[in-house]
């Protein structure tokens, strides 16, 4: 750090001496050339990442990391220099006023301000910069029908991805020539509500990306029905079929257009100005460690802080991310598929195959990909074996048309009804309270089966996804003075996160059903070793060992 102020120091000196060396005449020609270069521009960006993230050509650009990199300054000096009509975001109205005070003072008077909600800064040349909150999932859409060319949300880990992508919505621009954008600044996600943004950014954050990319590298994506499909170039594309292709439309299918995406990492080190201030800097070195890590060092990977309600630790599904391989351990049959049903909207119908502790990739559709009770019961038999376990949700009567297509051809024992509104007997391994509904009880037997605490500890292993494990950490008990075990209400959950928790809901069914090596003595080889050698009439079908064996889970 003292380096770094020194080596400063000296090259202001140096500056100072060659000005002071230069004629009148030679100062005056100086003093003219850098007017033309600045022109009538009110704010000029940081050397470095800052510069990057203004000079950027990306349609969605996502200036993130450490705090103190400079990104309210960027936005704000985007809305005074490139854009004509602006909308800059915070997810409370309370956590504006350092943005409004900082607008004022680069724009050099209160002139044209008007504070009345929602506030606006009318620029001598004629600019408009607004600004505005969402505090609940919803309140977004006040803004539906007001076009903006720059949409800047500030700290955008606060808001549900919902919020983002309606406000997205609405940015164009009715003036020849003028460039449309959209802009988030924002630390590390701290906790669920923000992981949206490491898979919208999945290239440069999600660590299991398979083609990483480069800090301001370009991107381009499709979004169709709330969807993202990275294509390779800009241009038109249609998605068929759950696939993209650039193609004149099929079957009825729009085409979309690409836009491109990046993201470039702040560093405190990019804004000249705080690191110059001592008391800021110790100020971040004495947060607490996953706090130090995501907002002095901008580290998408720090440990997240679980809420004080949060079920299942963040930790213990880190560990069964970590615990998991390519392909199923001891040789261990297919012995479960969960499946959430979406049909038609922007949920996704999920499928979760479980191979005993082993959860295979989930197996995700749109939901507009999935119309009809026939077309998820073909997509279940298609990714069905060894005459697994189907558990099927059967919550806002999306199911029902499945089940009855399922057990046309599968034994009726094999298909289970999953209705988390039902009640619960049942009572939890230690301590014996009890549940308040089916939906209550899988996701705390999940819980129970991921505590690392138990005699041979968890041998679950989850597939590393950004979302599954951002969902499920979204799960929250209604309270802590605990007389039986309530979930928060998924509506309420929905209404707080901005997405349903489709991914969660598949895994922890998968788990609630269908055999388990835990139940019975022996390896999967010997639990194997005769199925399909005693065949069994049945409805003109036969039913391996293994069928018969599934049927006591």
């Amino acid at each position: 750090m003292m380096q770094t102020i020194n080596k400063d120091n000296r090259m202001l000196d140096e500056i100072l001496s060659k000005l002071n060396a230069m004629s009148e005449e030679d100062k005056d020609e100086l003093k003219r050339e850098v007017d033309n270069a600045i022109g009538d521009l009110k704010w000029i960006p940081n050397e470095g990442a800052q510069t990057t993230a203004y000079m950027s050509d990306a349609d969605l650009t996502y200036y993130g990391g450490a705090g103190g990199g400079g990104k309210t300054d960027w936005g704000l000096g985007l809305s005074f220099n490139e854009h004509q009509r602006t909308l800059i975001m915070r997810r409370k109205y309370t956590d504006l006023s350092g943005i409004i005070d900082r607008a004022i003072e680069i724009n050099g008077t209160k002139d044209g301000f008007n504070g009345a909600p929602p506030p606006k800064l009318r620029t001598a040349d004629g600019r408009l910069i607004e600004f505005g909150a969402a505090n609940r999932v919803g309140d977004e859409q006040s803004f539906q029908g007001r076009p903006h060319d720059l949409l800047y949300i500030d700290e955008a880990a606060q808001f549900a991805e919902s919020q983002v992508r309606f406000l997205m919505g609405w940015v164009r621009s009715v003036k020849e020539g003028q460039r449309c954008r959209v802009c988030l600044g924002s630390n590390p996600p701290l906790s669920d509500e923000g992981a949206w943004l490491v898979k919208m950014f999945a290239p440069w954050l999600d660590n299991t990306h398979p083609n990483p990319a480069k800090s301001g590298e370009l991107r381009w994506f499709v979004t169709d029905g709330g969807y993202d499909y990275e294509v390779p170039c800009d241009g038109e594309f249609v998605v068929y079929d759950d696939k993209v292709r650039s193609a004149e439309p099929i079957d009825g299918t729009n085409t979309l257009t690409a836009l491109s995406r990046t993201f470039i990492p702040a560093k405190l080190k990019d804004n000249p100005y705080l690191m110059r201030d001592k008391q800021y800097k110790a100020q971040q070195d004495a947060l607490p460690p996953h706090l130090r890590d995501a907002i002095r060092d901008g580290n998408f990977s720090a440990a997240r802080e679980d809420h004080e309600l949060q079920l299942i630790p963040s930790e213990w599904i880190k560990a069964a991310n970590d615990r998991w391989r390519p392909n199923p351990p001891n040789k261990a049959p297919q012995c479960a598929i969960g499946v959430d049903i979406a049909q038609g909207g922007k949920d996704q119908t999920v499928l979760a195959p479980r191979y005993d502790g082993w959860f295979d990739k989930l197996i995700k559709y749109p939901g507009k990909d999935t119309p009809d009770g026939k077309t998820v019961a073909g997509i279940i038999i298609k990714h069905r074996t060894d005459n697994s376990k189907i558990i099927i949700d059967m919550g806002g009567g999306y199911g029902g048309a499945t089940y009855e297509k399922l057990i046309e051809n599968i034994n009726q024992e094999l298909v289970v009804k999953h209705k988390g509104a039902e009640k619960s007997s049942n009572k939890t391994k230690q301590g014996g309270l009890t549940f308040y509904n089916k939906r209550a009880e899988v996701y705390y037997r999940l819980m129970e089966a991921l505590d690392p605490s138990q005699p041979g500890g968890s041998h679950i292993a989850l597939p590393p996804d950004p979302q599954l494990f951002a969902q499920l950490c979204s799960i929250r008990l209604k309270q802590d003075d605990l007389i039986v075990i309530q979930l928060e209400p998924k509506k309420q959950l929905v209404e707080r996160t901005g997405m349903s928790p489709d991914d969660a809901d598949a895994v922890t069914q998968a788990w609630s059903a269908g055999p388990k090596q835990d139940n019975f003595r022996g390896g999967w080889d010997s639990y194997q070793s005769n199925a399909g050698q005693r065949a069994v009439k049945k409805t003109n079908r036969s039913a391996s060992r293994f069928d018969k064996i599934s049927r006591k889970w």
